[in-house]
């Protein structure tokens, strides 16, 4: 098994989780705003989460179903968020996109970036033909940032999350390799 690759982008650095980054990880899903439009972080985020979060991710990397970067400012060296490609189907070569952001890290344009630079990941290196996401509908900016990066509404999945209680509708969409090389030559 290789090991993981670092990416960057001109503000960010994609790396590797690492248990190290675990303190800053439960900082950040703490906060309730960052848990409410999220469909698996729970909220309070119990106490040891990040590392049972960061251990799940090594461990699935190593299995090859996953690969998990910690969202990284180039300039203060700051743990943002993260962002993963996960469940990956080899026989399908597909896989699900996730990620997430501190609070203060919102509308600064930051996941726009690691997005298109984890697709660029997804498609070159990792050989998928179809990355897809999900976010809740009451979530918009969610599925403005995928569509700024290509990817294209297949249709809302009724009441697919429960969320506190909720049942709530999940929104799908999804990007292909074709139209990722289509993107990229614009």
């Amino acid at each position: 098994m290789l090991p993981q690759i670092s990416l960057e982008t001109d503000r960010l650095i994609l790396r590797p989780l690492a248990l190290t980054d675990a303190p800053t990880i439960q900082k950040l899903a703490s906060y309730r705003a960052v848990a409410d439009t999220m469909i698996s972080i729970p909220h309070p985020y119990p106490e040891g989460e990040a590392e049972n979060y960061i251990s799940r991710r090594i461990a699935e990397f190593r299995d090859g179903n996953s690969v998990a970067f910690a969202i990284e400012c180039q300039q203060e060296k700051l743990v943002r968020g993260a962002i993963e490609i996960r469940d990956i189907d080899r026989e399908h070569s597909l896989a699900e996109l996730s990620f997430w952001l501190g609070v203060e890290s919102w509308g600064k344009g930051y996941m726009s970036e690691a997005i298109f630079s984890m697709l660029g990941f997804g498609f070159e290196n990792l050989q998928l033909n179809r990355i897809y996401a999900y976010h809740m509908l009451r979530n918009p900016a969610s599925g403005k940032v995928l569509k700024k990066n290509g990817f294209i509404h297949e249709g809302i999945l009724r009441q697919r999350v429960r969320k506190w209680e909720v049942f709530e509708d999940v929104v799908l969409l999804a990007i292909l390799d074709r139209d990722w090389k289509q993107q990229k030559e614009k």
